[in-house]
């Protein structure tokens, strides 16, 4: 695995680990100044995290395929973990509203989590494509070169054969001419 993937992984897991913490605590907090402030520097760290998932987006996606792939399914993870926190911290900036909020917030989450399954599976079936694509590109490329060799090797082979039918017409008339010189 990658270093550079593995340090971002490394503070991505830190952060997502104190976002988390820092999530409950300001929940405890009443409606006020410090929540809001709580609240500020969550958002704050929800976007360094998202930099972080989209620098180790990147570096997975210039690794080995095998690799690529294993990757991508743990970064799948983490983005699903993170947007977890993104509505907690939502939640949280709101003040509090128990009786509507929740009952609005039941009803979408059913909803939220089944458009993050389809996303998923929509992610995944586009990678699986790309990486169908690049091999039929890869097959394409061998099948050219193969048939460029192919007609490099007839060309010479006719070449060869019309020496070969140039000498023998040279051996075959040189006897006869010299008979008749005789």
């Amino acid at each position: 695995m990658s270093q550079v993937y593995e340090g971002y992984e490394r503070q991505y897991c830190e952060l997502s680990a104190s976002l988390s913490r820092k999530c409950n605590s300001a929940a405890a907090l009443p409606d006020g100044e410090k929540k809001k402030q709580e609240v500020s520097e969550l958002q704050a760290g929800l976007d360094d995290a998202d930099v972080l998932i989209r620098k180790m987006d990147l570096e997975a996606r210039s690794l080995q395929p095998s690799l690529k792939a294993t990757l991508l399914a743990k970064l799948r993870e983490y983005k699903s973990d993170l947007n977890k926190l993104k509505r907690e911290v939502k939640k949280l900036a709101m003040p509090n509203q128990p009786g509507h909020e929740e009952l609005l917030e039941s009803g979408m989450a059913g909803m939220h989590e089944a458009s993050a399954n389809q996303r998923d599976r929509l992610a995944m079936s586009t990678e699986s494509l790309n990486q169908s694509t690049d091999r039929l590109r890869e097959s394409r490329r061998a099948a050219l070169e193969t048939e460029e060799l192919g007609v490099s090797i007839l060309e010479d082979l006719h070449q060869q054969r019309e020496t070969l039918l140039h000498s023998h017409k040279r051996h075959v008339t040189r006897p006869l001419i010299s008979s008749f010189i005789m």
